[in-house]
């Protein structure tokens, strides 16, 4: 008997005695959890997700829509990035013709070309205010999921207050489960036994927000 016949069969031992039920999974698993904790105004919501995105050491920015052009080309500069990879479907006001050149992604761009790209500048599909997290979904204005994952620094757009809620439960109703999801809370880190952080390992080491009001 191998090791996974011994488990399964201890599961099933357990489960003897549970009375099955028929009905739907939806019906069967609890939702009378929390939705939000607290009530917020929208303004509240926003500073909340500014709050926890800097505690997680990403680098927040706000700007009206006049100003983001100029905004993410003095970020790209003070980094002094060469090249910045964009996605198809990023809105061309976002970006300046003095930055630097322009990478668009394509299915033949391998993992090594991306990683000579200094930055990356994407939208996002939501942020979540009470976990400091923004989520990507593939959409024109994000690209796939290793644009935002290979280089080493990625300026990501919030259109405040549109793209903000303020819980996990209320980001997942806007999420198709079926598209290439990415949740991002503050830059790549991991950290050893010892936990020494380290940054930058599975995913860029600079994150910078703007909120795009």
């Amino acid at each position: 008997m191998s090791s996974r016949e011994r488990v399964l069969g201890r599961v099933r031992r357990a489960l003897a005695d549970v009375v099955p039920d028929e009905r739907p999974y939806e019906e069967v698993v609890g939702r009378d959890y929390l939705r939000t904790h607290g009530r917020r105004s929208t303004e509240e919501t926003i500073e909340l997700l500014a709050e926890n995105l800097a505690d997680y050491r990403a680098i927040v920015h706000r700007a009206a829509a006049e100003d983001v052009r100029m905004l993410v080309m003095r970020l790209l500069a003070r980094r002094g990035s060469q090249e910045m990879l964009v996605p198809p479907g990023l809105p061309p006001d976002w970006l300046a013709a003095a930055d630097p050149v322009w990478i668009h992604d394509r299915a033949a761009s391998t993992p090594q070309r991306l990683d000579r790209v200094g930055s990356v500048v994407t939208g996002c599909a939501v942020a979540i205010a009470e976990t400091g997290t923004i989520v990507l979904d593939g959409s024109p204005d994000q690209g796939r999921r290793r644009i935002s994952l290979i280089p080493d620094h990625h300026i990501c757009v919030v259109r405040v207050p549109d793209q903000v809620v303020s819980s996990v439960p209320e980001a997942l109703e806007r999420l198709d489960a079926a598209r290439p999801l990415t949740w991002i809370s503050g830059p790549s880190a991991t950290s050893d036994i010892e936990l020494d952080r380290v940054e930058g390992v599975h995913g860029p080491r600079t994150l910078e927000v703007i909120l795009l009001g």
